[in-house]
């Protein structure tokens, strides 16, 4: 690959010979293919499996319903909770908190990442700051946000933007100082400006840190607001989970927490699949 390469395609593109990778074919494809098929319906048996013990053992006497209400009555509370409309007002709340305070976090994780990943002096006087902040949780945090924003939604989206602001930047701090000298020494000698830099080189090169950053940093976010919520929201999953706590009904508190589940996982999911999409041409 020449020099000039090194500005005008995105970093880590390979070259044809690089692309010419084998591709499998015949009875050992086959067989490789019908082993990821067996694995997946395994995994999905697993959950219908476990169910169905579980509904056996309260049943059958050997776990508590009162502890551990079995998946029917989980079910149940499910479709209650949904046909009063519950369920989905206090879900959309939630995802609406974690969506603008995700926002906010990548905003400012991948901005500031970038800029003290390039600049090691910046980073000396303010990664001391960062990492004694760091550490400390969000649990402690939610006093001071109900004191500064007040109760509703403005101390949850702080709450999410600052736990999941930290794996963001962790990331894309990372990828930033992950960029290879003999790049930046290419792109100088080209005179290649801070925008062709920051577009043709750093964040090419930092995209996967960065993805990386945002994934972990949504699922933090997500935690977060539940946590949120059941301290300073009127409304939202972890609201809800609160309100049948304090009636002592417990299958509704399980059918929140399958909830968070389900949204998490679909959540997890769309970013996996924006990262297949973005990283596509870095590893065709």
């Amino acid at each position: 690959m020449s020099e000039q390469s090194l500005i005008t395609a995105p970093l880590g593109a390979q070259t044809a010979a690089d692309r010419q990778t084998p591709i499998a074919t015949g009875p050992g494809a086959v067989r490789q293919w019908i082993a990821r098929a067996g694995l997946a319906v395994r995994s999905f048996l697993l959950v219908p499996l476990l169910l169905l013990a579980w509904e056996l053992g309260v049943r059958t006497g050997l776990v508590n319903p009162n502890l551990f209400p079995p998946p029917s009555a989980i079910f149940a509370a499910l479709r209650d909770l949904s046909e009063a409309g519950m369920l989905w007002g206090d879900a959309l709340a939630s995802v609406t908190r974690v969506s603008i305070g995700f926002t906010f976090a990548a905003l400012a994780g991948i901005s500031l990442g970038l800029l003290l990943g390039r600049a090691p002096r910046l980073a000396a006087y303010l990664m001391p700051l960062i990492e004694m902040i760091r550490p400390i949780s969000v649990i402690a945090w939610i006093p001071i946000a109900i004191l500064w924003f007040g109760l509703g939604d403005r101390p949850a989206w702080f709450i999410i933007a600052l736990g999941a602001f930290f794996p963001i930047f962790t990331n894309t701090y990372l990828g930033a100082r992950s960029v290879s000298e003999l790049h930046v020494r290419v792109a100088r000698c080209f005179g290649a400006g801070r925008v062709v830099f920051l577009r043709k080189v750093l964040l090419p090169s930092a995209l996967p840190y960065i993805l990386a950053g945002l994934r972990i940093g949504l699922g933090a976010g997500w935690m977060c607001v539940i946590a949120a919520e059941l301290i300073s929201a009127t409304s939202g999953l972890g609201y809800m989970i609160q309100m049948a706590r304090t009636t002592i009904e417990t299958e509704k508190v399980l059918a929140g927490m399958v909830v968070i589940g389900f949204i998490g996982f679909a959540m997890n999911s769309a970013m996996l699949w924006l990262e297949r999409v973005l990283t596509r041409g870095r590893s065709a």
